[in-house]
């Protein structure tokens, strides 16, 4: 019945809809033709000399709104199907400008924004006329001065005119920008915090020339304090005096407490359950409080994180964190205390620099050493992360860079010195081929490892290592061919991806790398999944084969997160 019904009403419906076939014209004047017939392709139209007519003047429209004022157009059709329409188009010879009067007045005359903007967009003598370019460039006009706080910016004249048989047009256009705007006072509601911090996050100077992009990064850097649920940056045009504009931010407290709840799951750590208990801000300096309670069949842990902004609240402050960890995995069993002072700072070239002070307390049993190992150590760390393109990035790019020192003179029960690196890139050629690659690598400058817990070894293999081979399986090996950990890592992967279909990509992929003591054993892992680029991240599931070592073989590999 189903089938009869289609078949029936197919028909009915082509019998019914208008559809045109054009010729003689391609490339934007068939586009632009396109566009203006797409309201007549309805039944709604009875065929005939008059709804010819009609479509004539619509493709006329077209044309002229693309300086094509002496086109020639021909409509015939098959009265066996009178809604097949045959389109001949005759574009003739375009109007062009024959005079581009176009003058800026104002102090947008020594404007270098207005500058590039008149050299790339104005209309220009000899070119042809194209109504829609001429009105984007005047309000490109328009909009440049709102952004750059010409306030009183205006046309004294705005003309264009056409003389079709001498196929030619005048543009003239004055623009006078006035005065430009400066920024004046910022005043504060509805805060909380102290004015001082706040005042340290204003991207701008009493005096400054207005930008609305500054407005933006201040209303930016006001929500990535997580102190406010609700914020309103805005000028007070009914205060303007002396050509400056005060800014007004309204400002509404963010809850006290903000608990978090998630289950996730990886072949690495498998089930994950996550409990985050949040106070944004503690008092008026906007002190906060973090703590994290995670737990999975291999790792336990329990953290908290006390942040003390400085005087720029946005760049510098003082964290001290505590955190208590169990696992067991493979030949690790380990309990360790972690108590850390830190110091954060972020430059100028967005670099993440932090010093830090971390004593670390831990029991361990690893493979067949059993012991436990209290240590101190300063550290020093550059961060740095660019991307854009949303949860899956277009590009990106990642590197960080750290040290741990730690030495008997000042308590530890180790000397030793702990480098670690990890660089990753990703970039796109078009829309559908998207390129990952990362390099790890990590040192231990020491003797021996017998007095290193299993936190500080290196051990590779897993979801974001070595796909192919277990999580942490790849190391070193005692004569019991248990797991010891290593002094040395590097490990990289190459990986290509092709969008499918929307969010959907194919990926194939190769990593190599190895952790060892004294000489490297290299292994290779290489394989294809399935990438979903999920609202809040990519959704990674890979099918990988590890090719060297005791335990290669097929591993399936499920992740949720950052690829980088």
């Amino acid at each position: 019945m189903l089938a009869a019904i289609l078949s029936v009403s197919s028909p009915a419906r082509s019998d019914t809809t208008y559809q045109f076939k054009i010729s003689g014209v391609d490339g934007a004047l068939r586009d632009n033709i396109d566009i203006y017939l797409q309201k007549y392709t309805d039944a709604d139209h009875t065929p005939g000399l008059r709804f010819q007519t009609t479509l004539q003047q619509e493709i006329q429209t077209a044309l002229q709104a693309l300086g094509y004022y002496h086109s020639e157009i021909s409509i015939t059709h098959d009265k066996a199907t009178p809604r097949l329409l045959q389109i001949n188009v005759q574009a003739g010879e375009p109007v062009r400008i024959s005079e581009s009067d176009i003058q800026l007045s104002g102090d947008a005359t020594t404007d270098s924004d207005f500058a590039a903007l008149l050299a790339t967009q104005a209309p220009k003598q000899g070119q042809v006329l194209h109504h829609g370019a001429y009105d984007g460039f005047k309000s490109a006009l328009k909009s440049l001065a709102l952004r750059k706080g010409y306030f009183d910016a205006d046309f004294t004249q705005a003309r264009l005119e056409v003389a079709p048989e001498l196929k030619q047009a005048f543009v003239r256009l004055h623009f006078n920008s006035g005065t430009r705007y400066k920024f004046g006072d910022v005043s504060f509601s509805g805060n909380q915090i102290a004015e001082p911090g706040l005042r340290s996050l204003v991207p701008f100077n009493h005096g400054d020339h207005y930008l609305a992009s500054q407005l933006g990064e201040f209303n930016q850097a006001l929500a990535a304090t997580g102190w406010f649920s609700s914020i309103l940056v805005e000028g007070d045009t009914t205060q303007m005096q002396d050509f400056t504009l005060p800014i007004n931010v309204a400002l509404q407290p963010e809850r006290r407490n903000i608990i978090e709840t998630g289950i996730g799951y990886s072949t690495d750590v498998k089930t994950r359950l996550k409990l985050n208990w949040n106070k944004p801000w503690l008092n008026k300096a906007g002190h906060s409080l973090s703590s994290k309670l995670a737990l999975s069949e291999i790792e336990q842990s329990v953290e908290a994180a006390y942040k003390l902004p400085l005087a720029s609240v946005a760049n510098d402050f003082y964290q001290v964190q505590l955190g208590f960890k169990n696992r067991d995995n493979q030949d690790t069993q380990s309990r360790e205390s972690n108590l850390a002072l830190e110091r954060h700072w972020l430059l100028k070239s967005d670099w993440y620099r932090t010093a830090s002070v971390r004593w670390l307390y831990e029991d361990f049993v690893q493979a067949d050493q059993n012991d436990s190992i209290s240590l101190i150590m300063p550290g020093l760390s550059y961060n740095r992360t660019k991307q854009s393109g949303g949860p899956m990035p277009s590009s990106a790019n990642r590197i960080l860079l750290g040290v741990e020192v730690s030495d008997e003179a000042w308590g530890s029960d180790a000397s030793f010195v702990r480098l670690r690196s990890r660089l990753g890139w990703i970039g796109s050629a078009g829309n559908n081929h998207r390129f990952v690659t990362r390099l790890d690598g990590g040192a231990i400058l020491m003797e021996g490892l017998s007095q290193l817990p299993p936190s500080l070894r290196f051990f590779a293999g897993g979801d974001n290592s070595i796909r192919g081979y277990g999580y942490e399986t790849v190391s070193p090996r005692n004569s019991d061919d248990e797991l010891t950990g290593g002094r040395y890592m590097a490990t990289a992967a190459l990986e290509y991806q092709y969008r499918v279909k929307g969010n959907w990509w194919l990926a194939a992929f190769s990593d190599y790398g190895s952790a060892w003591d004294d000489k490297p054993d290299w292994v290779q892992g290489v394989g294809f999944g399935v990438r979903w680029a999920s609202p809040v991240g990519p959704v990674r599931l890979d099918l990988a084969w590890g090719l060297d070592g005791p335990d290669n073989g097929f591993q399936l590999h499920f992740a949720l997160g950052p690829e980088l």
